[in-house]
């Protein structure tokens, strides 16, 4: 399996990617005792010896603070249910203390036969901790708390109507709690999706999408989480939003490196094109210091029609526009024996971990300046359009 060093430990407040393949694990360190997981995925050959890829429960089981004897997550965060988001969920659950889960409610819309096994762990899991929130008004502890984000007409229907508005967040609205506790002066997160009028489609679509910021004395770091969306959603996000709300240090590649996002047929065309709008509107609302990540396998230097992602033509868009760099997180530090990538959020701003020496090189840069635009994007209005209006 994939090495770690023995002295490694999660950051007390910053961001890992972790080398799992062409999947997403984001693990959100906000203090010692209080760790987001965003999505999972867990190769079974992980497991082995001789695999480059990390066996990410394992390493969480190990990782992650502990209480009482357990480990200990305080919120898990399911973008969607695919399997390169939940691989692993069902060891994960009984291996570690999970406080709180958020998911939108098209896990419920899915038909068994539809979705992996994990995926089924993790409906489970959720409808139990549902209807116990339900049946006790909102009145629920660590390890059965929950949070449905995005719309849906599903919660009109009887079983789910009585649901407390206080365990629903939509598009436009802030978090600042995880698992019960308020993190207000150091964590926020901005939900961009999934919108209302995506219910119903392909289940990328249906993706949460979120801004997540930590913060340390006035210093502030930003990373862009958007799961699986492509190019149309994207582009709204970034248009609709408030420059504040799309700024970012580490803008996590949609659907793991996908051309979908840059790259777009409309109806009735023959082929897909270049859509340069998007990559001005997400350069535009890079910080000087930014990294592009891609969550995946090596990217190929060329791509047959039909490939799966990564794709290497979105990888080039994307060092067109990376102020600082493009990482791959299967090949961050060697394709042999790749590592985490990890970023400390420190009071001058976001701290990239270099793995290139025994004594990591940081490089730091004050990030408390206003966003640079560097193509020529205006940046989005500074008016709500739509589903960005907070209520």
């Amino acid at each position: 399996m994939a090495k770690l060093d023995k002295n490694f430990a999660l950051p007390t407040k910053g961001f890992v990617q972790w080398p799992v393949g062409t999947g997403d694990s984001t693990t959100i360190c906000v203090t010692d005792e209080i760790v987001t997981q965003v999505d999972l995925h867990h190769l079974a050959a992980s497991e082995n010896d001789d695999d480059p890829h990390t066996p990410i429960v394992d390493r969480l089981i190990a990782l992650l603070p502990k209480v009482g004897k357990r480990p200990y997550l305080a919120t898990f965060v399911l973008t969607h249910p695919d399997e390169d988001h939940c691989l692993g969920f069902k060891e994960l659950l009984s291996g570690v203390d999970i406080g709180e889960l958020w998911f939108s409610p098209r896990i419920f819309r899915e038909y068994k036969k539809d979705l992996c096994d994990d995926a089924l762990a993790f409906r489970e899991e959720a409808v139990r901790r549902v209807r116990k929130t339900i049946k006790n008004k909102g009145d629920v502890v660590s390890g059965d708390r929950v949070r449905i984000i995005g719309y849906d007409d599903l919660l009109k229907e009887d079983e789910y109507k009585d649901f407390p508005r206080g365990c629903f967040s939509v598009p436009g609205h802030e978090l600042f709690e995880l698992d019960g506790v308020d993190l207000a002066e150091s964590f926020r997160v901005f939900l961009h999706g999934p919108f209302k009028d995506s219910s119903e489609g392909e289940r990328n679509d249906c993706s949460i999408a979120m801004q997540i910021r930590l913060e340390v004395e006035g210093g502030q770091s930003f990373i862009m989480l958007l799961g699986d969306h492509c190019y149309p959603t994207v582009k709204k996000i970034f248009e609709y939003s408030d420059d504040a709300d799309v700024q970012w240090n580490v803008f996590v590649a949609p659907h793991h490196c996908s051309k979908s996002v840059m790259y777009w047929k409309d109806s009735g065309a023959e082929t897909a094109t270049l859509r340069q709008d998007v990559l001005d509107l997400i350069e535009g609302a890079a910080h000087k210091l930014g990294y592009i990540v891609a969550s995946s396998e090596p990217i190929p230097t060329s791509n047959q029609s039909g490939d799966n992602p990564p794709h290497a033509r979105a990888k080039a868009r994307y060092q067109e526009i990376a102020p600082t760099d493009f990482l791959c997180t299967q090949e961050h530090g060697g394709e042999e024996q790749p590592v985490p990538i990890v970023w400390e959020a420190t009071k001058n701003g976001l701290v990239y971990v270099s793995p290139s020496k025994k004594t990591a090189k940081k490089e730091a840069a004050s990030l408390t300046s206003a966003a640079t635009f560097a193509r020529g994007s205006e940046g989005p209005p500074a008016t709500r359009v739509g589903f960005g209006a907070r209520e």
